[in-house]
């Protein structure tokens, strides 16, 4: 599990979105001080580590690493709407580790999409063996 490169990618977004728990926005304002704010985090989170523990099952982590990046993606876009619509804030640099994760679970879905080509092609050049050992 911990040998596979998207496995790293994945930790490493979750543990970047972990981090946002504990962090500011802007000077003095958290972003669990604001409840929507909250809510993605822990959905986020929560999908971060489904897509983790998930290498088993190779199309389910593709797909949650897929959903994970989306939501980063429109989390990071909400940021970006505050951002600009608050000009006296100044944001801090946790305000770009979901873009940062967005990355991240997209180069793990590619790693996780090529694992499972390479499984299906071994497997159909298992069963083109087994075929040919049958029909002598």
């Amino acid at each position: 599990m911990w040998q596979r490169v998207q496995t790293l990618y994945l930790l490493i977004s979750t543990a970047l979105i972990a981090s946002m728990f504990f962090s500011d926005k802007a000077e003095g304002i958290r972003y669990i001080e604001y409840v929507p704010y909250l809510i993605l985090l822990i959905i986020i989170t929560l999908l971060n580590v489904i897509a983790l523990t998930t290498y088993r099952f190779r199309i389910l982590q593709f797909r949650t690493a897929i959903l994970v990046s989306l939501i980063n993606l429109a989390f990071q876009a909400w940021l970006a709407v505050d951002y600009f619509a608050e000009s006296e804030l100044v944001f801090r640099f946790t305000a770009i580790f979901p873009l940062v994760a967005v990355i991240l679970n997209v180069l793990a879905a590619r790693g996780i999409w090529a694992d499972e080509l390479m499984v299906r092609s071994a497997g159909r050049l298992r069963a083109a063996k087994r075929k040919q050992n049958n029909t002598k």
